[in-house]
């Protein structure tokens, strides 16, 4: 698919999820938030693929009243093939980035006819205690004092953040995770996330429950299309690599790349490495 530049919205329930398509080249959808990846995303990487953002239900704009069985993990998935139907993608390469890699596992799983691979950038194995537990042993024993002086005083902000925008207190979070999710601990992340909206229900659900039981393992001994896990080596936010190992077996086709100099975002960390490590493993 050929795509020069596209931008709209589809309202899916309670929910309007808008939509940016940029770039030439096979299509790629990204699922997360079409404000935020469009900015995680290299300009040379648009040369070679049309990259279409796609925000689910976290990030979409709230029309009205919504509750738990609007902001599952089965709806999103349903709202990301929708998206996928009204852009014309057709069968496509699927992305998504921290929690949003299990999105496009799980999608990949769901609707095998559209999808023609997996990117799984930053995302653990699980969001189970035992896969937090080996974070934070990763995160003791690997950090430098400087590293972890300055995660304490980013947490010490934190909860005048929270009390003073309870309604963005992902994204207060993230920013004061920075030491520990991305390779220059004094990265500043809030253009990042200038003008995106966050619904917290739907965020709590998913982060919170569908993520924490989520078991990857299933359904991918029917899962045939190559798989990318792209990693950071110095990402303090979810479990270290080591922790895939378990999993590994289960996969009928999957590539692991670890990113020496990148923390929890390769694609914007090291924008070069991972464009070519990327298009090398797509064949573009």
């Amino acid at each position: 698919m050929t795509q020069a530049y596209l931008t709209g919205s589809l309202r899916r329930g309670p929910f309007d999820l808008s939509y940016q398509v940029e770039g030439d080249g096979p299509a790629a959808l990204v699922i997360g938030s079409a404000r935020y990846y469009p900015r995680i995303f290299s300009s040379a990487l648009r040369r070679k693929l049309c990259l279409a953002f796609i925000d689910h239900r976290g990030f979409g704009q709230a029309l009205g009243a919504y509750g738990p069985a609007d902001a599952g993990l089965d709806q999103v998935l349903a709202d990301t093939e929708a998206l996928r139907q009204q852009l014309g993608l057709g069968r496509c390469i699927i992305i998504g980035h921290s929690g949003h890699g299990y999105m496009a596992l799980e999608y990949a799983k769901r609707f095998p006819e559209a999808a023609s691979h997996v990117v799984m950038i930053a995302t653990g194995p699980s969001h189970s205690p035992a896969d937090a537990a080996l974070a934070e042993r990763h995160w003791q024993e690997a950090v430098c004092p400087e590293r972890k002086a300055r995660f304490a005083a980013d947490m010490a902000g934190l909860p005048a953040l929270l009390a003073a925008a309870p309604e963005r207190r992902f994204i207060s979070f993230c920013l004061a995770m920075a030491a520990r999710s991305w390779f220059d601990p004094g990265f500043d992340a809030a253009p990042l996330w200038a003008d995106v909206s966050v619904n917290m229900p739907v965020i709590d659900q998913l982060w919170g429950q569908a993520f924490r039981d989520l078991d990857i393992s299933a359904g991918l001994d029917q899962l045939t299309i190559p798989v990318l896990l792209a990693l950071g080596r110095c990402d303090y936010l979810v479990a270290p690599a080591e922790a895939w190992a378990p999993h590994r077996a289960a996969f009928r086709d999957l590539t692991v790349r670890i990113f020496d100099q990148s923390s929890h975002t390769p694609p914007l960390e090291q924008p070069a490495a991972f464009d070519a490590e990327l298009l090398r493993w797509l064949g573009v």
